[in-house]
């Protein structure tokens, strides 16, 4: 019997992840297909923080520019210029590596905390931007996007994305891609490059690699990711506000990495869902759930100190991408 290579284990578990996603979109009650199609959307976002912190060993606290770039590059466009979803969809993501380039340009001259720093100061200067042009922005109260503008065209045919199965089918379908995306990057020699930068980056300086250009990369291909998820939560859930460029939206991702497990393909999906429903159950019964997602986070911490896909990594799979 042929045994499988940890490769082909690797795609087959990632296929039947997708597959298993695709089932529960006939399975799902609405209000769980809803909370999902959100999830997925969001978790592409997790996934480009992701390869910046996990795979890189950027700390950053300012990838919530990236989300509201892509929100904004699609929001506006939709809004002011009347553009279709697809151009919009394109226009967010242009803006997500615009700003990842410049943000990425300046801000990699710094190390660690300084990285850090600076990347909450960029997020900070963004966000107050979508403050002051609130002529077109309405700022902290947004703008709620037409029905009739998120339509998405196709020879042939249309399809409304604010009816909940084609919602839920769209955001697999960008989930897909980008976790393909990632589990290809990773696994060629520049992902590799990436890990070996995170973990002595002199020692690669000294191999030869241009240590800056490498982390320049990741950080654009992680501003594109998580911009197409932005551009994707505007026109799937019709609503762009400038709470999506602030503080918190910059520590969310790290949450969810942290406890999905840093370093892993299927980390962010697995930490953005066990987040998503640990906060909507625990604020269901009381007011206090914050107190509940603290200790509910102290026991995760506790018996998965990797995250859980990283410590199920450690123990049980070591396969696992």
């Amino acid at each position: 019997m042929t045994r499988l290579t940890p490769s082909t284990k690797s795609i087959v578990l990632h296929i039947c992840v997708v597959l298993f996603l695709l089932a529960l979109n006939f399975l799902l009650p609405e209000y769980h297909r809803g909370v999902f199609a959100r999830v997925l959307v969001l978790a592409v976002f997790a996934m480009g923080y992701n390869l910046a912190f996990g795979y890189t060993g950027l700390l950053s606290l300012g990838h919530a520019m990236f989300f509201a770039a892509g929100l904004y590059g699609a929001g506006l466009t939709i809004y002011h210029l009347e553009w279709s979803v697809w151009p919009a969809f394109g226009a967010g993501l242009a803006a997500g590596v615009v700003v990842a380039l410049v943000v990425g340009f300046l801000a990699l001259r710094t190390t660690g905390v300084a990285f850090m720093i600076v990347t909450l100061m960029f997020a900070q200067v963004f966000y107050l931007m979508t403050l002051y042009f609130t002529t077109y922005t309405r700022g902290e109260e947004g703008l709620v996007l037409p029905q009739d503008t998120r339509v998405l065209g196709f020879p042939g045919g249309v399809l409304d994305l604010s009816d909940p199965s084609t919602r839920y089918l769209v955001a697999l379908s960008l989930f897909a891609i980008v976790l393909a995306a990632i589990l290809f990057l990773v696994r060629a020699p520049y992902g590799r490059s990436l890990i070996a930068i995170r973990e002595n980056e002199e020692r690669m300086r000294m191999l030869g690699y241009d240590v800056f250009a490498n982390k320049l990369m990741a950080v654009v291909l992680s501003g594109l990711f998580c911009a197409a998820s932005g551009a994707a939560y505007a026109v799937l859930f019709g609503y762009v506000g400038s709470g999506f460029a602030a503080i918190q939206y910059s520590i969310l991702p790290l949450l969810w990495v942290l406890v999905g497990g840093a370093a892993t393909t299927l980390g962010p999906l697995i930490g953005t869902l066990f987040m998503f429903y640990v906060i909507d159950t625990a604020s269901s019964y009381t007011t206090a759930h914050l107190m509940v997602v603290g200790l509910v986070l102290i026991g995760v911490i506790l018996f998965f100190p990797k995250g859980i896909i990283g410590t199920v990594r450690e123990r049980w799979l070591p396969w696992l991408p």
